[in-house]
């Protein structure tokens, strides 16, 4: 895809993502597939503007996290979800140079929720422990008093599939 095509896809993502906050006061990153676009682009605003196009997570720490996650894809719902409360992740910029970032908390899952929008999986693809779905309201009433985040807890399994034989 050419840096022309790419300019395009982020600006697009930028003015959705700008109406979102400015509706309903929420956002902070959105995948290309949201848009319709079949091109492997994230879009996030959160301390500063950041587009990162092709990008994959390399590692994962030892410790993953409860999130109550939620998205554009389903606006009234949140799902809790298990994941990893730190990534290393690779992207390339709009100038094509590949950078690696390491990330924790919030914007590690972050980053992981919108992966997995340009890998075609949702956080409702993703439910974690008994009751993981919560409407908005309900949210706000019974959970938000604890807050979306629980803390970082040791892995309990391994995502790592030994050989045969070793």
């Amino acid at each position: 895809m050419t840096i022309h095509r790419i300019r395009v896809v982020l600006d697009d993502l930028r003015e959705t993502l700008r109406d979102w906050q400015s509706r309903f006061g929420s956002g902070r990153a959105i995948a290309a597939p949201q848009i319709g676009a079949p091109v492997r682009v994230v879009y996030v605003e959160m301390e500063k503007p950041w587009a990162l196009i092709n990008p994959e997570i390399l590692d994962i720490g030892t410790e993953d996290f409860r999130v109550w996650d939620d998205c554009f894809s389903f606006p009234n719902l949140l799902v809790r979800v298990e994941r990893a409360y730190r990534v290393r992740v690779r992207y390339q910029d709009v100038k094509s140079i590949w950078h690696e970032e390491e990330l924790e908390g919030d914007r590690a899952e972050l980053i992981q929720h919108e992966i997995d929008h340009l890998d075609g999986v949702l956080a409702v693809d993703r439910p974690y422990g008994l009751d993981p779905f919560c409407l908005r309201e309900e949210w706000n009433r019974i959970h938000a008093h604890v807050g979306r985040y629980g803390p970082p807890e040791p892995r309990t399994e391994s995502f790592a599939a030994t050989a045969p034989g070793l």
